[in-house]
């Protein structure tokens, strides 16, 4: 088997690991489209790296982290639904990160490689940095998997329960 192949298949199996086990989380508090709004701003993510020239991951890591802070104090303002807000969210940094792209007549760059990736082209470095946040990921979700499930299940019971 080809290593690109090998390479693939690891990465695959790295991020399947920890991606159940988050994805039911997500699932139960009805935010299902909380991944597709990360997706989505890592395009404005992008954006801004490459018109501030800083390192692409580090700028789209940024922008994720800020996307999930706003949306936490969104719901905590807002009388609309998660999924509302995730709609908004998702939709206007998809947007602004399209303009702000746009705008930018020295860069030509692939949207849809940068959008959906290619799963072969993953190097080894990358293949050790999915498998260590995978592990991290696991680890962390050992950790407070029953305050989890009791926020899931019910809020005033994860409050009493702690």
């Amino acid at each position: 088997m080809d290593d690109f192949m090998l390479r693939a298949i690891a990465a695959g199996f790295g991020l399947s690991i920890i991606s159940g086990p988050l994805g039911v989380f997500v699932v139960w508090m009805r935010m299902a489209y909380f991944g597709d709004t990360l997706a989505h701003s890592a395009l404005l993510g992008i954006a801004l790296g490459l018109l501030l020239q800083v390192d692409l991951q580090l700028s789209v890591l940024l922008l994720a982290l800020f996307m999930a802070a706003a949306l936490l104090a969104l719901q905590h303002r807002s009388r609309l639904a998660s999924d509302t807000l995730l709609g908004i969210l998702a939709h206007g940094s998809l947007a602004i990160g399209l303009v702000a792209i746009s705008f930018q007549d020295d860069i030509r760059i692939d949207l849809l490689a940068y959008l959906f990736g290619d799963i072969l082209a993953v190097g080894y470095t990358d293949v050790l940095w999915i498998w260590a946040g995978a592990l991290l990921g696991l680890l962390l979700l050992a950790a407070i998997w029953r305050r989890l499930l009791n926020l899931c299940v019910h809020a005033e019971l994860a409050a009493v329960d702690g």
